[in-house]
């Protein structure tokens, strides 16, 4: 028997959460078959079998996080098969309170991995209300939760009659770091515990989704960065005319003509006369790094949450370029198929929730980006030209900002050659 572990997922990721396995024990399958998919980073990677055998045991679970370097299950091998990265050593939990650490976590999903991955599922919780009189559960797992300052009448047990194991122990202990400082941005307090809410009803509690809590850590570290809203409106009656003229073209050659791409174009040329808004503080070392390419992510709504993919080389592309590869990034980010590496390397983003309604928002900063610019639903509004009023559709334009580095007014004269380029959209074409 061979063990297979977890390979490298991408720079600086240590594990993600197993969200489908795909195989079972006595398993015959083939060489690079998909053994089951990981969550990290937004993106769901599918981890193949290095070489061809029959499945023995496997060791992972779907709900579960995994760890790079773990094994996730044992296989005979028919051919060698060549491990992706050594395996990682377990690690053995503090004596201390696992739960009240004395310095805060980084937001990263690494933050959650300080105790061995549980091997059990995640039981269905019990309903909130008094702890049973007597746990189910045996002497080292006893002695393992007085060493870590856990009640055990907290702890959900996985075992036949609800018996509480040491598994069930870490997993409790990781539930319980995961709520105190998942969400909390470095160097913030954690936040206040919650009132008893089965007092006044009933309730169910169920875990927060893995891309749920992604984001809620990545919110959390936005918050930190002190931002400013600024509002515009960009006429755009005639680009949409145009839009709606050749959108079946664009269609036909595997594309999506929407304001998002023409927006595409207008921020890469804004960047270019801006260059301070294509860039990231670095207040540790006291520098500016300027980038010197536009990568620009684009907010995709899923059914899962917010994912972002990004474009790269945007100055460099064609409209009809933009249309066809920001199509496509978005299907895969609704189908769960964007890769790690199209999610990363963003210098800006761009969120437009004029499909979903609304007048204006305040889109969040994505550190260590300094901007992002939100759309909102473009209305026709009187608007007084030529001695007289007249129909033209209007679209709110929304850029927040990171004020340590971006004055207002530079914010203002951004946010107005942004809309240039919206409203004469033509001459970027010709």
């Amino acid at each position: 028997m061979k063990e297979v572990i977890l390979p490298e997922l991408g720079e600086g990721i240590a594990g993600g959460d197993i969200i489908n396995v795909l195989v079972k024990t006595g398993d015959t399958i083939s060489e690079g078959q998909t053994l089951c998919e990981i969550e990290t980073d937004k993106a769901v990677v599918e981890i193949p079998s290095p070489a061809s055998g029959t499945v023995g045991e496997v060791r992972i679970k779907k709900g579960e996080q995994a760890k790079v370097g773990s094994v996730i299950l044992t296989l005979e091998s028919t051919g060698a098969a060549t491990p992706a990265a050594s395996p990682a050593p377990t690690p053995t939990p503090s004596p201390q309170p696992a739960a009240a650490p004395t310095t805060p976590p980084p937001a990263a999903p690494a933050a959650r991995q300080e105790l061995p991955t549980p091997k059990t599922e995640i039981a269905t919780p019990r309903k909130a209300g008094s702890p049973p009189k007597s746990v189910p559960a045996g002497p080292a797992t006893r002695r393992f939760a007085r060493e870590l300052g856990i009640n055990l009448s907290e702890v959900i047990g996985s075992a036949s009659g609800g018996r509480i194991v040491i598994e069930d122990v870490k997993r409790h202990v990781r539930e319980l770091t995961s709520r105190q400082h998942s969400f909390a941005a470095p160097g913030t307090p954690a936040p206040a515990p919650l009132p008893d809410f089965s007092k006044y009803g009933p309730i169910d509690i169920q875990p927060l989704p893995s891309l749920r809590r992604k984001i809620a850590e990545q919110m959390a570290l936005a918050w930190q960065i002190p931002m400013v809203t600024h509002y515009d409106e960009a006429d755009i009656t005639d680009l949409d005319a145009f839009r709606r003229r050749f959108a079946a073209r664009v269609k036909d050659l595997g594309g999506v003509l929407t304001v998002t791409s023409f927006a595409l174009q207008a921020v890469a040329d804004a960047l270019l006369e801006f260059p301070h808004f294509n860039a990231s503080l670095d207040l540790a070392h006291g520098t500016v790094i300027y980038k010197n390419y536009i990568h620009i992510g684009v907010a995709v709504d899923t059914e899962s949450g917010l994912i972002v993919p990004v474009i790269r080389d945007v100055n460099k592309k064609s409209l009809k370029e933009l249309c066809h590869e920001l199509a496509q990034l978005s299907q895969k980010a609704r189908d769960r198929k964007v890769t790690v590496e199209e999610l990363r390397g963003g210098t800006f983003a761009i969120s437009n929730l004029g499909g979903v309604g609304g007048t204006g928002f305040t889109p969040l900063v994505n550190p260590p980006q300094v901007a992002i610019l939100g759309l909102a639903r473009g209305a026709i509004r009187p608007v007084w030209r030529n001695n007289a009023f007249e129909p033209r559709l209007m679209l709110p334009i929304c850029l927040s900002y990171d004020h340590r580095l971006i004055d207002g007014a530079d914010a203002a004269r951004f946010t107005r050659r942004v809309v240039l380029g919206l409203e004469e959209f033509a001459g970027k074409l010709l």
